[in-house]
């Protein structure tokens, strides 16, 4: 198991809900994540990573959709389906000899699991449930995985620490010549946030700093205002409350960092650390109290953005890329790193040239868009929201305008300014350009 492969294994751990900055390397001082941080420092961390969005609440459904196709959100999905013309991360890999493996949540089809992975356990089909409570299925050949053959663990079983040990085990037991792809998909820190006492205790809720966007209420109806996610707290937010939200949702980031940390621990037991490509990210962020939100549905940073870290073969060290960036742009990249041709269907850019941070833009602009009530358009500064987009320009419809270099946390609105009026109709122009390109269809 020690000799060298060809082609470098690859670990993909992916998580729910982490948003971008909730990592103690990328600004947040009060989060424990010293593993994260770790594997940043050995890697590249690509801080101006974003979605595109999503079609529905599950934010995570198209999210991880367009993770697995490195195509346009508009684009990936028929239905609840992945569109089933679209190679497939796993299934690509998996064409070249790849042994594929998932362990823990598939939030999409069972189809494109189905292509994608040759083995798994303790896989949990949907998008969320109790930690403590996680209906589980083994790989299952036929496709199947009905609820009725889903069994759950003794009730001290958290989900991070099940995942955790399936990867584990895994690659303790991994005894064949060819290259495997662990695809590990933690359901923290998405609520409810449960983490054992050991992690909670690491905060103390009066302790933890309130973001400077903090807001009791958001200040006007964003189209979405009344969602499950929004319920989590009553209104107004009040101080201490959210300040118990994020300590809960620390907790879990903790706990979550640690499994990560046995998972790495047995690669370099097993001797796969250095010929093994390690990727981290989430399928979107949360707002936890800024702008009055609790959710992911909307198109504040808090919630587009997402953390993008990789590590290991042919990937320099400690390196933070700032330029804008895709999650479908994991696909390409993961492709050129294993020296797998990039399918024609990939609409993605590799990352791989630009992995020095030595390149001043990346992208021009990045996109995303939720259901057909927002839309959002922004460049290495400036950032356009617009609400029910189907309105048109000229009747009413909501607008606003960020500078993100002088305002980070998107708090000061300046749309209503004349000084800003060119500014604003070049990013509108802009935001009608990406949203025919990504193949918007409330333009069809």
């Amino acid at each position: 198991m020690n000799k060298q492969k060809k082609q470098p294994n690859v670990l993909f751990i992916i998580s729910d809900d982490h948003r971008h900055d909730a990592i103690h390397c990328a600004g947040d001082s009060t989060v424990h994540t010293p593993h994260l941080d770790a594997l940043a420092a050995g890697g590249v961390r690509f801080a101006g990573t974003h979605i595109m969005g999503g079609w529905n609440g599950a934010v995570c459904v198209p999210s991880r959709a367009c993770v697995h196709s490195g195509v346009s959100v508009f684009r990936c999905v028929e239905g609840n389906t992945i569109a089933p013309q679209l190679a497939l991360l796993p299934e690509t890999l998996r064409s070249v000899g790849y042994h594929t493996y998932a362990v823990g949540k598939w939030h999409n089809d069972r189809a494109s699991f189905n292509r994608s992975f040759a083995g798994g356990s303790r896989i949990f089909w949907g998008g969320m449930s109790g930690h403590y409570h996680v209906p589980l299925h083994d790989f299952d050949a036929s496709g199947t995985y009905s609820k009725e053959n889903a069994y759950y663990l003794d009730s001290h079983s958290h989900s991070t620490d099940v995942f955790t040990d399936a990867a584990v085990s895994f690659l303790e037991a991994y005894d064949q010549d060819n290259p495997f792809m662990l695809y590990l998909a933690y359901t923290a820190p998405h609520d409810p946030r449960t983490a054992p006492e050991e992690f909670r205790s690491m905060y103390r809720d009066e302790d933890i700093p309130l973001p400077p966007n903090f807001m009791p209420e958001h200040p006007f109806d964003n189209g979405e205002m009344k969602i499950r996610d929004e319920d989590l707290e009553a209104y107004p937010r009040t101080p201490e409350a959210v300040q118990r939200h994020i300590a809960d949702y620390y907790a879990m980031i903790s706990h979550m960092d640690d499994g990560i940390g046995r998972v790495l621990q047995t690669l370099h037991e097993r001797g796969l650390m250095d010929n093994t490509i390690i990727v981290y990210t989430a399928d979107h962020g949360l707002a936890v109290g800024q702008h009055g939100l609790m959710g992911k549905q909307n198109m504040y940073d808090h919630s587009i953005r997402i953390p993008l870290i990789m590590k290991g073969c042919g990937i320099p060290e400690g390196i933070a890329v700032t330029g804008l960036t895709y999650q479908i742009d994991i696909f390409p990249t993961l492709c050129d790193l294993t020296k797998t041709p990039i399918p024609a269907t990939v609409e993605g850019m590799s990352l791989l040239p630009h992995m020095s941070g030595n390149s001043k833009e990346i992208r021009t602009t990045v996109g995303s868009a939720y259901k057909d009530i927002q839309r959002t358009i922004k460049d290495n500064r400036w950032k356009l929201i617009q609400y029910h987009p189907d309105q048109g320009v000229h009747k009413g419809e909501k607008l606003q305008l960020f500078d993100l270099l002088q305002d980070p946390w998107e708090t000061k609105d300046l749309s209503d300014q004349p000084d800003y009026d060119q500014i604003k109709q070049r990013l509108v122009h802009e935001l009608l350009n990406w949203r025919r390109s990504a193949g918007d269809p409330l333009l069809q």
